[in-house]
């Protein structure tokens, strides 16, 4: 082994080729973008990027002169568009590559509304990349009137920048509740007050049901019950879809995403997978997490087992939302919860605190990052305090730690 080539240039594959230089890999290491940026932050993009707080240079990742500095090969601006498995090697614009290991963390895509409904008009954007962002910032000028489609943790955090930005505002969510895939009713109901304080026209129940233009541009949007909006453009937020075209036709197994074993093996020798695109082993069945923290642990798992470690991936599953002056972080996953025991802190902290009968499942908090580290510490140790203790306020958090 010593010619490894990662393909995708987010999250995951740059702490692939990080993690391979750290624990002293000295063989050729490249990575391979569509983009013709360098590896750099996505979850400041629609936030603090594209509000004006952050320079492009501070999403990136490291230094530009870090991958010289490494002897890590950068490919930006260039597609892979196929892989021979049996020679491996790949194709790269008019080039061909050889690997000895392949390491596919080709991310995921937003997923697009239909044609059919106005999805290909002008002014229908969806946060894919920074050239996106790029594109899509003179339109968040005050009292533009935006529809956003979708009330996950992207159509949410978009509409807290819109908001803030002075435009006008309305969500819509087809589901009973925003939040409804991912969290606990509390935690729904808090983000509701929370975006309608703030000013947005939050509809849910309600999707859409098609698009109207002139020009072809969009200039309006018929809804799911029948009401009419004018709209100047639509932000699209409705999930993301793994990006397995590559790993498909090469003859690598698909489930829910990029399957792979519990050491990150794809079902191709000498091909593995991390990152949004990758889904690997967890409770009797394959899972994929959508999470910077997962892009980063399984990717440093991936490099660690290429270089001869047989360590299985143990995801420890964490995530955070910036919204308005709320920071919520989650640790855990909620799936199969029963109980939700809220705590309220000092001044604004809230938490809400997922429970499988007597056992502590994950937790959401509210700008309390000491209940976040605690619950988290807890969770990862297998422990679960009472209900009933977590519940009371007067509770010294860290001393369940010690229980």
């Amino acid at each position: 082994m010593s010619n490894v080539i990662v393909v995708g240039a987010g999250q995951a594959g740059a702490s692939v080729v990080a993690r391979l230089r750290t624990q002293g890999f000295d063989g050729d290491v490249t990575l391979i973008g569509e983009e013709p940026f360098p590896p750099y932050q996505r979850p400041p993009l629609s936030k603090a990027y594209l509000l004006g707080e952050m320079d492009r240079e501070r999403l990136y990742l490291r230094p530009e002169s870090y991958y010289a500095e490494q002897d890590i090969t950068l490919h930006l601006g260039a597609p892979v568009t196929a892989i021979d498995t049996v020679a491996r090697r790949l194709t790269v614009g008019d080039q061909t590559l050889t690997y000895d290991d392949l390491v596919l963390t080709t991310g995921s895509t937003p997923r697009r509304l239909p044609a059919a409904i106005g999805g290909d008009l002008d002014g229908v954007l969806m946060v894919r990349g920074l050239q996106d962002v790029d594109a899509m910032a003179p339109r968040f000028a005050a009292g533009a009137r935006v529809l956003i489609v979708g009330g996950g943790y992207i159509g949410l955090e978009a509409a807290a920048v819109a908001a803030k930005r002075g435009l006008q505002v309305t969500l819509v969510e087809m589901a009973d509740r925003i939040l409804q895939r991912v969290a606990a009713p509390q935690t729904s109901d808090f983000f509701r007050d929370l975006h309608m304080r703030h000013g947005v026209d939050l509809r849910e129940g309600v999707g859409l049901d098609h698009l109207t233009g002139e020009a072809g541009a969009v200039v309006g949007a018929v809804l799911s019950d029948g009401s009419t909006l004018n709209v100047d453009f639509v932000l699209v937020g409705v999930g993301i879809a793994p990006n397995t075209t590559l790993a498909e036709a090469a003859g690598v197994r698909l489930d829910n995403g990029i399957a792979t074993d519990a050491f990150g093996r794809t079902s191709v020798p000498h091909i593995w997978a991390a990152g949004d695109c990758a889904s690997f082993p967890r409770n009797g069945q394959h899972m994929r997490l959508e999470s910077v923290g997962n892009a980063i642990d399984q990717a440093e798992c991936v490099a660690d087992n290429i270089l001869g470690a047989e360590k299985p991936y143990d995801a420890k599953p964490w995530f955070w939302s910036d919204q308005y002056d709320v920071k919520l972080q989650i640790a855990g996953l909620g799936t199969g919860y029963d109980t939700i025991v809220v705590r309220t802190g000092d001044g604004d902290t809230l938490s809400h605190w997922y429970y499988a009968g007597d056992r502590l499942l994950a937790i959401d908090a509210m700008n309390d990052p000491r209940a976040y580290m605690v619950g988290k510490r807890l969770i990862e140790a297998g422990k679960s305090p009472v209900r009933a203790v977590v519940s009371d306020p007067t509770t010294d958090l860290k001393a369940l730690l010690k229980a």
